[in-house]
């Protein structure tokens, strides 16, 4: 523990290079936090319980459904689930809480799973021909052993019940045999050569399937993909019989007693072949090849896999995927159930990648008696009821539903109040679907307790059909509570002709970002469309009339001075000037225009506001719906910043435009102002001088005529807003290719995150030159080539590249990301789109001839984070990228806080607004609040990202709450309700240290504290020189609080608060993808989470203390089980595997009798090197003494019974010597005759 004293700076300056903006004492070097001192009498004493030993990062637990799924397994006995993907994961499933995600750190796509059952054990075989043994048989699974094969690539895998010998066939058409407890081959080989005929010709092909016949475990049966299919007896070495059949097989199945197998066709067919005749097919049907007219039948889709089970009490079944016929197109895909003459098709929503069918015994030759179908779709996961003659599903107890719509945003709440969640799921059960299976879900191993250190945490999902779904994310696992669709605010768009109905059709209510106050219960959601929607939550139904609030942040077009008389005026795109009074809401018309380019030219809305009484049902309710209009012709800037207080009762909202407060109270505006008129005469650079307006017919008129061009364009740019994450598939150029089919762009490659350090090559060429940011000609044709000096600085810059920075969005001036020159166009902007979800407009983008050179224009330029900048770069389009209400103090001269909003821009500026609220709750609601900017700026390094505020001793100042009444609720005469507000002062908890509170806000460069309301910089700390900050909050960690960002080079930080000091560094995750960039989060408790595919959800934590922790919160996968024995059958037939005949394959496949296996085709690797290998060694010993504990269980188990048995012997022993005694006695003194 360190005790920081730092001198405060004094009141001596209100410069911009003084302590109002930031003194040059304040800049470090990175890494190296420093402070600010001068003369004061005043200090800061702040006990600073945080060390570096608080803190240590791992992966915690995944949500979701298993992305790109490739295989399943079950263990009939431990009853647990296993999933394989396509980037080399597997699911281990139990029963809910069981939840195990493991990765192959060669991310190899996962071929084939094969459980050891009952054993604690995973099999894998891998895309990049490589099995794994997996032990299970500890909380966190890790590999034991590996073999790589150099020469064969693994087609299949069979592993017999109860054997260690593991069966493996390849795309060369051999099988070779691996020991499971070594792992390394053995010699005996099932040549194909071998297998076929002398006089075939052709290569069967690769193995499709291997299994044992359940009549003699010494028979294999091997299926080649041309159709072959061979037993082989693994005794004598040789084949019992041979099949050719003209279709190419797929898979195959055993009837329980081993006299008949049946065969999948590649041509939609089954075959059933009998063991006495294998010269032709006892029976071939076509399940769904009907008779065509002339006889023929259809031609059928292969059926790619058969299920063949008895069951004691009815016919059999026979369960396939696939087979459909041709000719019906769109059909989805199907699984077919045929219980005796009963055929059953089962359509899904999804491509069936694999089924396995649940029996009652783990035994092939018995009775199977299937009682469900595990059916793994690309996107779900279900399970059928095959006890019922409706065939229901179960209600899946997972949250394999993430993805039902792919995610937007995400946000993380810790420790929330404890009553929300039960309140939530009460009204979010009411919704829930029926028609499930009533009986318990199948999938139910493992053991899993509720650990001692959970307290409520609530996951908020936002999806791309407007849908909200919230979770229960308490104790490491996850679970929907309740769910909200934002979209029945709106009327449903309608079809309108043209392309201007294109930009109904795409997700018109996507999800942006959400903001929620638990303790108050306030709502609110911003979506694609520029719209907010505020929801307040009720347990009673009402009746209810939403309002519409019309917000006019928009920019207007006026001329700039032109620096040279040779060139021509170009547009010019100006936030409007001037405060404006509040407004009363307005309803306005839906779409933009309804096709005519009139509808839209004064003003219109993207969706139209439901403008009726609607019943709104229990659950979240919409109250007021907040639209920025189409202006001109003009689409509104998408909102970049959004903050709620329900103390306050006021919502601001920010885009590259300006900000705007919306008193939700009274359902008014209150401020609207652009981000230049908020500085008033504190702004602290060089603005562009601006002419007088002019007319504003010619820009209007070419704004019109572009319109019917910009539609498919402004389509674009609204989707790829978020079409990354929207997708289900990793397209990381899907931004980039859509710009490169401009026919006048600057081709270039995709790549990824370029972070050079020299950031003022462009800024070099422009000094002292004014022009517009948008600057292109109002006469739509060619380029314009400057004729003055700047000819030749364009000529260096290559074609396509202006001399002047396009004005950036919000997007664009949250993250720098800088560029090469060197290429022809940069993936930063489109980076920043996808990130923010904000498009850049402007009037002059309506030319269709233009685009192209506006795109190449933006992608071009980078940003300097530098205070040093010129005037030029300091553009107009200044985005307000955070905000936040509070008690604080908007001046300097301020004895008591007040409430104030603090807003961040993008160009590192800290603005204070001052509000005046009525404290009366009637003169509330009928007296105006007042609010306006106070002059009071303040200045980092970088875009904006989050404040925080401590008071003196270093506790987190929590915003101030209005606690949550149902607005709905029954009047009470006798008590009347009023709003219950909770205050957290910033002096109430410090009356030794003075009034006054520390600011904390970080931006994507740097973090600085401030002394309010002094304004002082105490400490500051630049964060990063060569990367930025995606993430930053301030959380509750071990009872005191540090501030945690996440850089797009992966690492995540944290570092003390007050001083700043870095605690931890971890490069953990490298920002390969744009959705990790949106959707990561953090939360108190040392907590954090991101979407780690487009349909999981990867949560992690930085503490130390629930690193420790995790092993008692994680289930067990594996629970010591005793093996069902086999049905009516010897001691020892059961010992050796339950068969007709023993067979031992030690004798057959061990080194003695086969040999040693060949190393030059498969190489043994052992479990994982260093630290990790160390754990696994630990944790397989641990597995070795946990079985060891089970064996001696067992042994214990039978010497008692042993015991018991001999104690029984014993008492019948004596009981048989009394009697014999009383015998004797009895006869002793008599005579024989007498006898």
């Amino acid at each position: 523990m360190k005790k920081f004293r730092k001198v405060l700076d004094g009141l001596t300056t209100s410069s911009p290079g003084g302590g109002t903006v930031g003194s040059p004492s304040c800049g470090s070097a990175a890494g190296t936090p420093t402070a600010a001192a001068a003369n004061t009498p005043k200090e800061v004493d702040v006990q600073e319980t945080l060390v570096s030993e608080n803190f240590q990062l791992c992966k915690t637990v995944r949500h979701g459904f298993p992305y790109q799924p490739t295989a399943l397994a079950f263990d009939p006995v431990q009853k647990i689930l296993a999933i394989g993907s396509r980037s080399g994961g597997v699911r281990i499933l139990g029963r809910p809480g069981v939840d195990c995600f493991c990765q192959h750190e060669s991310g190899a796509a996962v071929l084939q799973l094969q459980f050891l059952i009952n054993e604690g054990a995973l099999v894998t075989a891998c895309a990049d021909d490589t099995l794994h043994l997996w032990n299970l048989r500890q909380r966190r699974p890790a590999i034991l052993h590996s073999l790589k094969f150099n020469r064969e690539r693994i087609t299949f895998c069979h592993l017999p019940f109860q054997s260690k010998w593991l069966y493996v066939g390849t795309e060369r058409g051999n099988t070779h045999i691996v020991n499971i407890e070594s792992f390394v081959l053995s010699g005996y080989v099932i040549m194909w050569n071998k297998a076929i005929e002398l006089s075939t010709k052709t290569h069967p092909g690769p193995v499709v399937h291997l299994s044992d016949s359940p009549k003699d475990e010494g028979k294999l049966l091997v299926g080649f993909e041309s159709g072959t299919i061979v037993q082989w007896d693994l005794r004598a070495k040789k084949t019992d019989f041979r099949i050719y059949y003209d279709e190419a097989i797929h898979s195959a199945s055993w009837h329980h007693e081993g006299k008949q197998f049946m065969c999948s066709h590649s041509d939609g067919s089954l075959t059933v072949w009998n063991l006495r005749n294998t010269s032709k097919p006892v029976q071939v049907t076509f399940p769904h090849g009907k008779i065509q007219k002339d006889g023929k039948k259809e031609s059928c889709k292969p059926i790619l896999k058969v299920d063949y089970k008895t069951s004691r009490n009815s016919e059999p079944f026979v369960i396939f995927s696939g087979g459909l016929s041709y000719d019906k197109a769109g059909r989805r895909p199907t699984l077919t159930i045929m219980h005796g003459k009963a055929i059953t098709v089962l359509e899904m929503d999804f491509p069936i990648v694999e089924f396995i069918t649940l029996c009652d015994t783990p035994y092939n030759n018995e009775v199977q008696d299937p009682f469900a179908v595990v059916v793994l779709l690309e996107k779900d996961l279900i399970v059928v009821d095959l006890t019922q003659s409706n065939f229901p599903v179960f209600e899946n107890p997972y949250p394999m539903d993430v993805h039902e719509s792919p995610v937007t945003c995400t946000a993380y709440f810790a420790d929330c109040p404890p009553d929300i969640i039960p309140v939530l799921y009460s009204i979010g059960a009411k919704h829930k679907k029926t028609g499930y299976s009533q009986k318990e879900w199948p999938v139910s191993g493992g053991m899993w307790t509720l650990g001692s250190h959970t307290y409520p945490e609530i996951i908020i999902t936002g999806h791309a059909d407007g849908s909200i779904k919230f979770w229960d994310a308490s104790a490491i696992t996850l679970q929907m509570l309740y769910k909200l669709k934002t979209s029945k605010v709106f009327e449903k768009p309608k079809q309108s002709e043209g392309r201007a109905s294109e930009l109904v059709d795409e997700d018109p209510f996507a999800v942006q970002t959400v903001s929620w106050c638990p303790q108050s219960r306030i709502f609110c959601v911003v979506g694609i469309s520029a719209h907010i929607i505020l929801y307040r939550f009720s347990k009673y139904d009402a009746n209810t009339q939403i309002v519409a609030l019309e917000v006019r942040l928009q920019c207007e077009s006026e001329d700039v001075i032109s620096p040279s008389e040779n060139e021509n005026n170009p547009c010019f795109s100006e936030p409007r000037s001037g405060s404006h009074s509040p407004q009363p809401h307005q309803q306005h018309p839906a779409s933009p225009g309804g096709g005519t380019p009139e509808g839209v030219k004064d003003s219109a809305l993207c969706l139209k506001v439901k403008d009726r009484v609607v019943r709104v049902p229990p659950g979240y309710q919409a109250e007021l719906v907040i639209q920025l209009p189409w202006l001109d012709g003009e689409p509104p800037q998408q909102i970049s910043s959004l903050d709620i207080n329900s103390a306050y009762g006021l919502l601001a909202l920010g885009n590259c435009n300006g900000l705007a407060v919306v008193d939700y109270l009274q359902k008014s505006l209150l401020l609207c102002m652009s981000t230049l008129d908020l500085y008033g005469a504190a702004d602290p650079y060089q603005r562009l001088t601006r002419s007088p307006r002019r007319n504003r017919q010619s820009t209007s008129d070419v704004c019109m005529r572009g319109l019917s061009n910009f539609y498919s364009d402004s389509k674009k740019r609204i989707r790829t807003s978020y079409q990354s994450l929207t997708e289900l598939s990793d397209n990381q150029q899907s931004v980039d290719m859509e710009r490169s089919k401009s026919p006048t762009s600057v081709k270039g490659p995709g790549r990824k995150l370029s972070l050079p350090t020299d950031l003022k090559t462009d800024l070099d060429h422009v000094n002292g030159h004014c022009t517009s940011p948008t600057s292109q000609p109002c006469s739509a044709g060619k380029p314009r080539i400057p004729t003055g000096p700047e000819g030749p600085r364009l000529a260096r810059r290559g074609p396509g590249r202006p001399p002047f920075r396009k004005a950036q969005s919000a997007a664009c001036m949250e993250i720098s990301l800088p560029v090469s020159h060197t290429e022809g166009y940069a993936s930063r902007r489109a980076m920043l789109q996808q990130l923010h979800g904000v498009a850049m407009y402007s009037h002059d983008e309506h030319h269709t001839t233009c685009w192209s050179e506006r795109e190449s224009r933006e992608n071009s330029f980078s940003r300097s984070r530098s205070s040093s900048v010129s005037s030029i770069d300091r553009d107009t389009k200044e985005a307000i990228t955070t905000l936040q209400f509070g008690e604080s103090y908007g001046r300097k001269g301020d004895a008591l806080p007040t409430p104030c909003l603090w807003v961040g821009t993008s160009l590192g500026v800290i603005l204070l607004v001052p509000v005046s609220i009525p404290t009366d709750q009637d003169e509330r609601m009928e007296e105006p609040v007042t609010i306006g900017p106070c002059g009071t700026v303040l200045m980092l390094k970088g875009s904006v990202l989050r404040f925080g505020f401590l008071d003196c001793v270093g506790a987190l100042i929590q915003s101030p709450y209005e606690v949550w009444r149902d607005p709905n609720a029954p009047e009470d005469p006798d008590r009347p309700r009023k709003r219950k507000l909770v205050h957290h002062s910033p002096s109430s908890s410090q009356d030794a240290c003075g009034e006054g509170h520390l600011a904390v806000v970080c931006s994507e460069r740097q973090a600085k504290v401030f002394l309010m309301p002094s304004q002082s910089c105490l400490f500051v700390h630049n964060i990063t020189e060569s990367s930025f900050v995606l993430r930053a909050d301030v959380v509750s960690v071990c009872n005191s609080v540090c501030l945690a960002c996440f850089c797009a080079n992966g690492h995540v930080m944290t570092l003390s608060l007050p001083s700043l000091r870095p605690l931890m560094d971890v490069s953990y995750l490298p920002m390969t993808d744009m959705r990790i960039a949106r959707t990561f989060c953090f939360t108190n408790g040392g907590q954090a989470l991101y979407l780690s595919s487009p349909t999981e959800i990867q949560r992690i934590t930085y503490s130390q203390e629930m690193y420790d922790n995790l092993q008692e919160m994680l289930g067990e996968l594996f629970t010591p089980i005793e093996t069902p024995e086999a049905q009516n059958r010897g001691f020892l037939k059961g010992f050796f595997g339950g068969t007709a005949h023993t067979f031992d394959r030690e004798e057959l496949f061990g080194e003695a009798a086969a040999g040693k296996g060949s190393r030059s085709l498969a190489q043994h690797i052992p479990g994982q090197a260093g630290v990790e290998g160390m754990k696994v060694a630990a944790s397989g010993a641990v597995g070795e003494l946990a079985r060891a504990r089970v064996a001696l269980d067992e042994r214990g188990q039978r010497l008692g019974e042993l015991e018991e048995r001999t104690a029984l012997m014993m008492t019948s022993a004596e009981s048989f010597s009394k009697h014999a005694h009383e015998l004797m006695l009895k006869c002793k003194d008599k005579k024989w005759y007498q006898l």
